[in-house]
């Protein structure tokens, strides 16, 4: 009879703690989920379109998503302003259209011209920086140097020789997935006008339609989540995207006041690059200093000098006022990020890292309010959000 009794209790208990436990069932079923997928992944056909899918629309939804963020806030205030939202995406797309033949017609001229001459001038700068090197590695710093800490001047010479063999041969090398990603890029780009009329026009209803989908316990909460998260990626692009035409903007003025060569391609540059934050103006510099190099050394005080007024001002003028400190996110933890991304995913990677993470870091803050709310093992301060 004890025996029948223990046996009772002890599936009450695995009853009460296990079966009655959400949150165990809850990793039962993420554990069955990542069974199967880890099966099914062995069986590469099972997976091989879908990765397909995924491969030939995710650059598309991208771009679309970038220039959403960026138009939609238009289209909402002119909807507010009694403008039907097909009137306004009709007038932006007329805006953009003007717009891109104005830098058809005026900028990409000039920015190719620019670049040609770049690249016609480039093997005459390499050997002006090669002589400078050879110059400086025979002068009596460097000698006194060499005595001093024994740096054997054949070995550094070689292993400079072979890491700049190894850096042109995987710069050639890469040529080819280059144009392959031009070519995706350039079919990516047609088909962006015809989903963003879409998005803008029936944009709002999305939110609901995913709801439709979730339980309605888990109604509100999943708005507030997805809320958030759009909030965090909307303010991430809008505001990298200006602070980087404004970085460029300014650095164009600056290189013209001084008169440094190059100065549209090089700004153009370091817009673009700005968008990947702490590591891109770091990447934008290095065009600049090699031009400036060449030219004078005067001219590279003046090009520091002007880069520096430029981060200063884009530090604590504009990221502050645009930007703010809607990220919260340390760094620190942004570089680590970017550069783990980058390894993982490429340039790709490296452009949605930031956007990425602030995404995960909302889901990962909910779902970790959500456990301390059902385990009790902390005492939160505020109600859970899941």
């Amino acid at each position: 009879m004890n025996m029948e009794n223990s046996r009772s209790n002890w599936a009450e208990r695995f009853k009460k703690f296990f079966l009655n436990n959400r949150f165990v069932l809850f990793l039962l079923v993420l554990l069955l989920i990542g069974l199967n997928i880890f099966i099914l992944n062995k069986i590469s056909y099972v997976f091989t379109p879908f990765i397909v899918l995924l491969k030939t629309i995710i650059l598309p939804i991208i771009l679309t998503g970038v220039v959403f963020y960026l138009l939609n806030p238009i289209v909402d205030m002119l909807e507010q302003r009694k403008v039907k939202r097909i009137y306004s995406i009709l007038i932006l797309y007329l805006l953009i259209i003007g717009i891109v033949t104005v830098l058809i017609l005026n900028i990409i001229p000039l920015i190719r011209v620019q670049i040609l001459s770049l690249i016609e001038n480039f093997p005459t700068y390499s050997k002006e920086i090669e002589l400078r090197f050879e110059k400086w590695i025979g002068g009596d710093f460097f000698n006194q140097l060499q005595q001093t800490i024994g740096i054997n001047t054949e070995e550094l010479t070689k292993n400079a020789s072979e890491w700049a063999t190894k850096l042109l041969s995987n710069s050639w090398s890469g040529i080819g997935g280059f144009l392959g990603v031009l070519s995706e890029t350039l079919l990516a780009i047609v088909t962006v006008p015809f989903i963003l009329f879409y998005l803008l026009k029936d944009g709002k209803k999305l939110l609901p339609f995913i709801l439709n989908y979730v339980p309605t316990s888990l109604n509100e909460q999943t708005e507030q989540v997805m809320q958030e998260m759009n909030h965090q990626i909307s303010s991430y692009i809008r505001g990298q995207i200006i602070i980087s035409f404004c970085i460029g903007f300014l650095l164009y003025m600056g290189y013209l006041i001084i008169g440094l060569e190059y100065s549209l391609v090089l700004a153009v540059i370091a817009a673009c690059t700005s968008i990947v934050p702490y590591l891109g103006p770091a990447i934008a510099i290095t065009p600049a200093l090699i031009v400036a190099t060449v030219t004078s050394p005067v001219m590279l005080l003046k090009m520091i000098a002007i880069w520096t007024i430029v981060q200063l001002i884009e530090g604590k003028f504009i990221s502050p006022q645009i930007m703010g400190r809607s990220l919260q996110i340390h760094p620190i933890t942004i570089i680590f990020v970017i550069l783990t991304a980058g390894n993982l995913f490429g340039v790709v990677g490296i452009i949605l890292a930031v956007p990425g993470y602030a995404v995960i870091k909302v889901i990962a803050t909910h779902l970790f309010n959500w456990f301390k709310f059902r385990t009790r093992l902390y005492d939160p301060k505020e109600p859970p959000f899941l």
